[in-house]
C-alpha cells in the first residue's frame, strides 16, 4: 500500500501556494513585519516560505536543493524577532491557514507546527 504524504493530504502545491500568498498579503501591510522584508523580494520571500513548508510536510525538496539546509534560526538571526513580531507573524499565518481550508486533523497539525516554530524563532526579548 502506498503511503500518502501529509503534503498530498493537505492538497499539494496549490494549498501551500495559497498559504504563502495569503500570508504575505497580510505581511506586506503589517507595520511590524513589512520592514523586515526587502521591497523588491516579496516574490522570493513567498517562494521561500512555500517551498520550505512543502518540503517540511513531505512535498518536493526544492527548498533544500536551492538553498541547502533550512537553518531557520540562523536565517532569522539578523532580524529582531520579538514577542510582538511573533504574534504579528502568527496572526497572518493563522489567517493563511484559515484560507487553506484544511481538514480538521491537518489544520490542527499545521497550527501546532507554526505555533512551535514561531516561538523558536524569537531572538529578542525586548
Amino acid at each position: 500500500m502506498d503511503e500518502v504524504s501529509l503534503w498530498e493530504q493537505m492538497g499539494g502545491s496549490e494549498t501551500f501556494a495559497r498559504i504563502a500568498h495569503t500570508f504575505y498579503e497580510g505581511v506586506r501591510e503589517d507595520a511590524v513585519l513589512a520592514p523586515m522584508y526587502p521591497d523588491g523580494d516579496w516574490e522570493g520571500a513567498e517562494w521561500r516560505l512555500r517551498s520550505f513548508l512543502e518540503q517540511y510536510w513531505g512535498g518536493p525538496s526544492e527548498y533544500s536543493e536551492q538553498r541547502g539546509h533550512p537553518r531557520l534560526r540562523m536565517r532569522h538571526a539578523p532580524f529582531a524577532v520579538t514577542l510582538e513580531a511573533k504574534e504579528h507573524w502568527l496572526t497572518h499565518m493563522h489567517a493563511a491557514v484559515d484560507a487553506a481550508g484544511l481538514e480538521p486533523d491537518l489544520d490542527y497539525a499545521f497550527r501546532d507546527y507554526i505555533e512551535r516554530a514561531a516561538h523558536a524563532m524569537v531572538n529578542r526579548l525586548e
